[in-house]
């Protein structure tokens, strides 16, 4: 049995205190396993630093020992990339939580990398404001992990992924060194962008601690529609009029496909199926108002026309905020579902639109053989080209044939990692994304900023 070398645990316990630094069975089980559950796995130690400046320390001492360390945040990842391998300490980013301003002139906001989503959420709303990125995970992950994964979520379609969301960074390099960006500007040339060393690196090349985030002004209103649709083809006709019709007000379109959604709404949340026959996919709409005026009834009336087209074969619109809750919960549900579906797998791809249909029919077919009791469960951001697959296989042991279609079909036109990162699970197949010189900067990069490999080793390459 590994254990930590006796002097680095001594030196972290002289520097942090003993109440942060755990061992042995005083590590909870959350921290053996990200959010994807596979390959658990204890940390050696659990270091709990407070500060940017407890992060550095923790950050030199495991330098200078060669000691590999996983950055953990809020564990929400599907990727496995927070999940510790043999002989690594865990380092913590919870107890960097916080507001520490917000500026509503400016529209920003500076918090710690172990705050949750919902938190900076609350905060921009008591002002007025918005943090425009949102997720499912929005109560338990948090704006490191968001940052350090460049998450996407449900708004990207009118406000972009993480990476449009923050203006400037704090992070620790692998040896100890805080390089402070806290840029406050939404216009800065002077020089490298270096906080885009950290955004979506997955914590391989530093780990974030601080950050500062762009603010949108909080729309008046939200409108929320549930349509179901009869194939593909009128789906991307829907997308299409919806941007048409509604253009930078369309902050959500997304998609369920038919086993996605009644697996989800009788398993999770059974009150919340709106329409009384079952449809082949469901499509979620939500626009965004800032101004005075009967949005909610442009959006019904513009579903109608849509529906004597032929285009959509039924449609809801919320009445309410409570009704709109409800549309969501069933797409919100896609996280829960992971702990009904045996031996879940979580896919996360992009592909361009026109090779959505046939990709899917590819993939279905060819995975078919290799399921448990329930067909791949199908969801995504239409508007992003990103679609998710929840797939139950019948045991653990056919996991790389099923990684191998679906990654393989998509080599050389999609990416295997649309917005949940590559983490370990992918690592395999970076290359069917990235051409080799691509993959052979991000080496140089990594050994450039982690000469001795100590960060989230393994993971991304």
């Amino acid at each position: 049995m590994e254990t930590v070398n006796p002097q680095l645990l001594l030196a972290l316990r002289a520097q942090l205190g003993a109440g942060a630094v755990e061992t042995g069975a005083a590590i909870g089980a959350r921290h053996h396993a990200d959010w994807s559950g596979h390959d658990p796995c204890a940390p050696l130690a659990l270091l709990r630093p407070r500060s940017t400046a407890e992060v550095a320390c923790c950050l030199k001492l495991c330098h200078d020992f060669a000691q590999p360390i996983v950055v953990q945040g809020g564990l929400t990842g599907l990727a496995g990339g927070a999940t510790p391998r043999p002989g690594e300490l865990a380092l913590s980013l919870e107890r960097l939580r916080g507001i520490e301003s917000l500026d509503t002139n400016g529209a920003t906001l500076i918090a710690g990398a172990g705050t949750p989503l919902a938190t900076i959420h609350e905060a921009a709303a008591a002002q007025g404001l918005q943090f425009a990125l949102d997720l499912a995970a929005r109560g338990s992950c948090t704006i490191g992990g968001n940052i350090a994964t460049n998450a996407g979520g449900i708004r990207v379609i009118r406000y972009g992924m993480a990476r449009e969301q923050v203006l400037g960074l704090e992070a620790v390099l692998a040896d100890g060194t805080v390089l402070s960006s806290m840029n406050t500007m939404l216009k800065n040339n002077a020089g490298y962008d270096l906080k885009q060393l950290f955004i979506g690196t997955e914590g391989t090349l530093g780990v974030i601690t601080r950050a500062v985030l762009r603010l949108q002004p909080a729309p008046r209103e939200r409108h929320t529609a549930l349509v179901a649709v009869a194939d593909f083809d009128n789906l991307v006709a829907l997308l299409a009029e919806c941007r048409r019709s509604y253009g930078g007000e369309l902050s959500s379109f997304e998609v369920m496909w038919s086993d996605y959604y009644e697996f989800a709404a009788g398993h999770v949340h059974s009150g919340a199926r709106p329409f009384t026959d079952r449809h082949a996919l469901y499509a979620l709409i939500e626009l965004e108002s800032f101004g005075a005026g009967a949005h909610g009834d442009r959006l019904e009336r513009g579903l109608a026309m849509l529906l004597e087209r032929g285009v959509i074969q039924d449609g809801v619109v919320a009445r309410s905020l409570d009704e709109s809750n409800r549309l969501w919960r069933v797409r919100d549900a896609a996280g829960e579902l992971m702990v009904h579906v045996p031996h879940a797998l979580s896919y996360d791809i992009s592909l361009p639109m026109p090779a959505m249909a046939a990709y899917l029919a590819q993939v279905q077919a060819a995975v078919a053989p290799f399921m448990g009791p329930l067909p791949p469960l199908l969801f995504g951001h239409l508007g992003d080209g990103n679609i998710h697959l929840l797939i139950g296989p019948r045991d653990l042991s056919v996991v790389p044939k099923l990684n191998a279609i679906v990654y393989g079909a998509l080599r050389g036109f999609g990416s295997v990692a649309a917005e949940h990162g590559i983490g370990v699970a992918k690592r395999d197949y970076l290359g069917n994304s990235r051409s080799g010189a691509e993959v052979a900067l991000m080496r140089q990069l990594k050994a450039a900023l982690d000469p001795q490999r100590i960060l989230n080793p393994g993971r991304v390459i």
